[in-house]
């Protein structure tokens, strides 16, 4: 059996989470007795998997009729704190993602949230859910990594650090992370994360106001490739993942399986996703007590890599491999 495997992230916006989810989904089905992959124009398959949902996916998904799969990583909330008067664009959002769902034969969720939106929009197309796969042997902390990081950030050896990833937008909770540095000069933080979008991203001059004054003990890295993630994980000590609206995000994982702490900002997307329990709070207060004691109390500290290690166990790659082998077998046979 062969397999396109599609993103538009392939050309352009490599440096975000669809398009490490695009690169995972590649390496898990690489290399396998079972199916052959085909990506960007590789020639025809016999089914067509598409992680993107702009115009080359409908014009690559032409010609497989009947055989059209899309992971879904976006919903229309989605689009909540991340485009600018999001409010006018919604309407028209909700319309496109019912086309884009529709147009496939199966639609993956990866998450239950997922699953929900893409039934509140009335869509007929069948709903497999699947979580997004994480390849362990990727996010594995040493003291190389730790340390190369760390030269790189131009921190000490013994400072405390906490790390956020995501893009420079008010859905990620870029401000609230300004703000709980700025409660915390004896700790360091970093904010690993760009702007794909440039200026068409919500509060784009307000949230570069903020980081123009921001506190001397955060730095933000811009846009980092995915080589360059696993040092800079390394490099941590625990990660805050203050965002407001999330699917199935790779960041938190991808940090935990590196034996971290991290603490979610507690929303009804996680408590619906996760398996097993993980730390989080509510409001910056809440973050702030946190990090204090992660970074003060071994014993604290200890608990939470505890849930950090089972928290990871649900994305187990070999299996979710199974699941996405299945959907490809029932559209071929």
């Amino acid at each position: 059996m062969k397999a396109h495997i599609f993103s538009e992230t392939a050309y352009m916006m490599s440096g975000q989470g669809v398009h490490t989810a695009y690169i995972d989904l590649v390496e898990l089905l690489s290399g396998r007795n079972e199916v052959e992959i085909l990506v960007e124009n590789g020639g025809k398959a016999d089914v067509f998997h598409s992680h993107t949902y702009g115009p080359l996916y409908f014009w690559k998904g032409r010609k497989y009729k009947s055989k059209r799969i899309i992971t879904v990583h976006v919903i229309p909330d989605s689009i909540k704190g991340s485009l600018p008067l999001w409010q006018l664009w919604y309407p028209f959002v909700k319309w496109y993602f019912r086309k884009v769902f529709n147009y496939a034969d199966v639609c993956i969720a990866i998450s239950p949230m997922v699953e929900k939106a893409i039934v509140d929009l009335g869509v007929k197309t069948k709903i497999v859910r699947i979580f997004n796969p994480l390849p362990i042997e990727r996010w594995q902390s040493s003291y190389q990594r730790r340390m190369s990081g760390r030269k790189f950030l131009t921190l000490n050896d013994d400072d405390f650090v906490i790390i956020g990833v995501g893009q420079l937008q008010s859905r990620k909770g870029i401000e609230d992370f300004i703000e709980v540095a700025k409660a915390l000069p004896h700790l360091k933080f970093v904010w690993v994360g760009g702007r794909p979008f440039g200026k068409f991203t919500d509060g784009y001059e307000r949230i570069n106001n903020k980081i123009a004054n921001a506190p001397c003990n955060i730095q933000f890295t811009g846009l980092m490739e995915l080589d360059q993630m696993p040092e800079l994980y390394a490099s941590a000590d625990m990660m805050l993942f203050p965002s407001y609206q999330e699917n199935c995000p790779l960041a938190p994982i991808e940090a935990a399986a590196f034996g971290m702490p991290v603490i979610y900002r507690d929303i009804e997307e996680y408590s619906t996703l996760y398996e097993y329990p993980y730390l989080k709070a509510k409001t910056n207060e809440e973050f702030i007590v946190l990090i204090k004691r992660l970074s003060e109390d071994e014993c604290f500290y200890q608990e939470a890599y505890d849930l950090s290690t089972n928290l990871i166990k649900q994305f187990e790659k070999e299996e979710i491999y199974k699941k996405i082998l299945n959907v490809y077998s029932e559209l071929t046979t």
